[in-house]
Order: structure tokens, then sequence, then C-alpha cells
């Protein structure tokens, strides 16, 4: 009995070493060798400082900048999470017509049932850093408004919503999609 006792704890500190210390500092290397950027979070540096990640959705809520998907929980990272209210909720429905009608009335659509689902309802994670390419078409027109753009800068903010354009992921999973962040990025260097 004593004997299995042994052989158990010494069994224990092997997988513990193995297992608690060598794997996870192997898989870190590994990581810090084949992906430094994305195992160190993809994070944006403006300036000498880090203004984000791209992994990250952020809150843009100014005329002058692209808008990002709705948040449950404040672009907080930490709680990172839905809202989960039911497709019965009267509060859910609340809000997402809250956020159409805002959206409608700062993008000069003519109906509030015009505005992308994105734009309308929170991500599962809260967290999504993406949009549609038609939610941020829909936006140039406030966007060249409020920064003064003539038709050649308002060009180029179209050429860039085209560039920056990404597809599905392995080409078949999601839907095409940019980034918020840095299309906004993008947008302060026209």
């Amino acid at each position: 009995m004593k004997s299995q006792t042994i052989i158990a704890l010494k069994f224990l500190l092997v997988m513990t070493i193995l297992t608690g210390v060598i794997y996870p500092l192997f898989m870190t290397a590994v990581a810090q060798l084949s992906f430094h950027s994305k195992a160190n979070g993809s994070m944006i540096m403006k300036g000498g400082k880090v203004i984000g990640s791209e992994l990250i959705g952020q809150k843009f809520d100014t005329t002058i900048y692209f808008w990002s998907r709705p948040s449950a929980i404040g672009y907080n990272p930490i709680p990172s999470g839905a809202s989960n209210y039911g497709p019965t909720s009267d509060t859910l429905k609340k809000q997402v017509m809250a956020r159409r009608i805002l959206f409608a009335k700062m993008n000069s659509l003519s109906d509030p049932l015009l505005t992308p689902k994105e734009m309308a309802f929170a991500s599962g994670s809260g967290l999504d850093p993406h949009i549609s390419p038609e939610a941020a078409l829909m936006q140039v027109d406030r966007i060249a408004l409020a920064r003064h753009f003539d038709a050649s800068r308002k060009e180029k903010v179209l050429e860039k919503i085209k560039e920056m354009t990404e597809a599905p992921q392995f080409l078949c999973l999601g839907e095409r999609r940019i980034n918020v962040l840095m299309l906004n990025l993008e947008l302060d260097k026209i």
C-alpha cells in the first residue's frame, strides 16, 4: 500500500512538471516564434502607445469615425459575453429599435429597418471588431460630411473599404467583413 502511494506521488510530480511547466513553456515558445504578433494580442501601436487590438472591438461613437458593432458589455474584454436577452425579450426589442433609429438618423437612411443587422444587434462575445462592408459604406456620407471631405477624399475612403474588406475565413466560414479599428486608422491618414 505504501509503495503504491509513493508511485502515485511520483507520477503526480512528473505529470505536473510535464503538463504544468514544460508543455506550456514549449507552446509559448512555438507561438512566440511562429506567430509573434498574435501571441501577444495583435496589439496596434500609434505614436509609441498601444491604442487597441485587431482582435477586440472598440467603441467609436463620434461622427468622424466608422462605428463598431454594439456591445452588450461595453467593449470590456474581462466579462466577454452577450446580454442573454431572448428573442421574445421586450428589452432586446427596445434596444434593437433604438440602435436602428439612431443608425438610420445619423446615416440619413430613409427607414430604420435598412440598418444592417450587425449595427442593431450586439455580437455573442460583445467584442467583435468587424462590420460588413455594406455597413461601412452606409457610414461614408456621414463621415465625409463630418470631416469636410471633398469628392476626391470621399473616393479614397470608398477605395479603402474595398481594399480592406476581408473574405470569409477559409473562403467558406463567416461573411465578408472589415475591421473597424484598422479602417478608422486608415481614415485618419486620408
